[in-house]
C-alpha cells in the first residue's frame, strides 16, 4: 500500500496517466492545481495541446482554509468516491463520474467538466440555465430514494448506513449548521456590524429550540445517503446539463437536508441579488431564483413520488398514500434546514460569494441581515409552510 504523501503537480500528473483511464496516457504533461475550496488539493491535467482531460483530487489532512490546527480525517477521500459512485449508479447524468480512488493517499481521479462551469458563479453573473433546477431535483429524487428504505431491503440499507459512517464531517456541520450561530464562538465570522442582530439569535430560546430540534434529526434519522454538502458551488451546469460533485460530507441521514441545502444556497442567491445588480434591475432574477426553488422542489417530490410508486420493494412502505405523507414531512424538514444555511452562511465561518463579493459594506451588510432574517423566520414556522408555493409568499413577505 502507498504511504500517504501531498502530491505535487507532477505526482499529479503521473498518478493521471495511471489511473486516469485515458486511451493516451502519455499525452498528459502537465497539471495546474484549483482547489479553492476549504479542504482538499484539486488538479487539472492538460494534454500537450492545452487541453483539460481529467481531475485528480486529494484530501489534505487538516482543513485547508484554517490551516494544521484543525486536523481532519483522510478517510473522507473514501466516503467522497463511493457516495459519488453510488450516487453514479442512480443518477449517471448528473454525477461526476469517479474513475478511480485510492484510500491510502486520499486521491481519487475523476472525469474533467470543463465543459461545465460552477453554477453559483454562472448565478451571480445572471447566465440562466433553465434546465438546472429541475435537472437538481431529479439528481436528488433519484440518489435519495434509491439510497432509501423505499427501496433497498432492510438489511441492505443497514449494511449501507454503516458503510457511510462519517463522525468527523458530520461533526462539522453539527458544530457549523447548529452550534456556532447561536452561540459566541471564534469560528463565526461576520461584521461587526451585524453584532446586534447575531446577539438576537443566541437570546432566541424558541429559535434555538427549534435547531436543537433539526439537530437532532439530522443526529439519528437516517433516511437515505445525502450528498450532505449539496450546494451551488458544488455543481457544475452546461446548456443541457448539471453535475454534482464535492461529497465528502456523504452520509445516511434525513433526506430534506440535502434538499434544504440546495434551497437555501439559492435563497442566499436571491439575498445577495440587490448588492451585484441593484435593487431595481435585481426584480427580474430574484424571480427567476423563487421559480427555480418551486421547480426544484416540485419535480423531487413529483419523482420521488413515481418512484416511489413503481419501485417500492417493503409491503408497509408501499400503501398508497404513504410516500406522499412522507414527503410532507421531508418538505417541513427541508424548510428547517435552509434556514439553518441562509444563518450559517451569513454568520459563521464559511460564507458564499453571491454575499461577500458584494463591493459597497452597506449594501452587503444589509443582504447579510436580509438572509439572517429570513433564515430565523423560516425554521421557526417550518410547519406553517406546507408547499414551495406558500415558501415563495413567505419569502417576499420578508423580503
Amino acid at each position: 500500500m502507498p504511504q500517504y504523501r501531498t502530491f505535487t503537480a507532477q505526482d499529479a500528473v503521473e498518478y493521471a496517466k495511471q489511473f486516469g483511464g485515458l486511451d493516451n496516457p502519455s499525452s498528459l504533461v502537465e497539471a495546474q492545481e484549483i482547489g479553492d475550496g476549504n479542504l482538499n488539493l484539486v488538479f487539472k491535467i492538460f494534454d500537450a495541446q492545452g487541453a483539460s482531460r481529467i481531475i485528480v483530487k486529494q484530501a489534505l489532512p487538516y482543513v485547508r482554509c484554517v490551516g494544521e490546527s484543525w486536523p481532519l480525517t483522510l478517510d473522507r477521500a473514501r466516503l467522497e468516491a463511493q457516495t459519488l459512485v453510488e450516487h453514479y449508479q442512480h443518477s449517471p447524468q448528473h454525477t461526476v463520474k469517479i474513475h478511480h480512488y485510492d484510500p491510502e493517499l486520499a486521491v481519487m481521479v475523476m472525469e474533467d467538466l470543463s465543459s461545465h462551469k460552477i453554477w453559483r458563479g454562472e448565478l451571480i453573473s445572471g447566465v440562466y440555465y433553465p434546465q438546472a433546477s429541475r435537472q437538481l431535483g431529479e439528481y436528488l429524487a433519484h440518489t435519495l430514494f434509491h439510497t432509501s428504505d423505499f427501496y433497498l431491503h432492510p438489511h441492505a440499507k443497514k449494511a449501507q448506513v454503516a458503510k457511510y459512517i462519517n463522525p468527523e464531517m458530520c461533526e462539522i456541520t453539527e458544530d457549523l449548521f447548529f452550534n456556532d450561530p447561536y452561540q459566541i464562538h471564534e469560528r463565526n465570522n461576520y461584521p461587526a456590524e451585524l453584532e446586534a442582530d447575531v446577539a438576537a439569535l443566541r437570546s432566541d430560546d424558541q429559535l434555538k429550540i427549534a435547531v436543537a430540534s433539526l439537530k437532532h434529526r439530522f443526529f439519528s434519522q437516517a433516511e437515505a445517503l445525502l450528498h450532505g454538502d449539496i450546494h451551488s458551488g458544488s455543481i457544475f451546469v452546461a446548456e443541457d446539463s448539471l453535475k454534482a460533485i464535492d461529497a465528502e460530507f456523504g452520509y445516511y441521514g434525513p433526506i430534506g437536508f440535502d434538499i434544504g441545502t440546495a434551497i437555501g444556497n439559492l435563497l442566499l442567491n436571491f439575498c445577495g441579488l440587490p448588492g451585484h445588480l441593484g435593487i431595481r434591475d435585481a426584480a427580474a432574477a430574484r424571480e427567476q431564483r423563487l421559480t427555480d426553488i418551486q421547480e426544484l422542489w416540485n419535480t423531487f417530490s413529483e419523482r420521488f413520488q413515481a418512484l416511489a410508486t413503481g419501485k417500492t420493494r417493503d409491503a408497509a412502505l408501499s400503501v398508497p398514500g404513504y410516500a406522499s405523507q412522507f414527503l410532507k414531512k421531508v418538505w417541513t424538514d427541508a424548510i428547517g434546514f435552509c434556514g439553518t444555511e441562509l444563518i450559517r452562511r451569513s454568520v459563521g465561518l464559511s460564507h458564499v460569494v453571491d454575499i461577500d463579493t458584494i463591493k459597497d459594506d452597506a449594501m452587503r451588510h444589509e443582504c447579510l441581515r436580509h438572509a439572517i432574517t429570513l433564515g430565523k423566520a423560516l425554521i421557526v414556522i417550518a410547519d406553517r409552510i406546507d408547499s414551495a408555493e406558500a415558501l415563495v409568499a413567505r419569502v417576499r413577505q420578508y423580503s
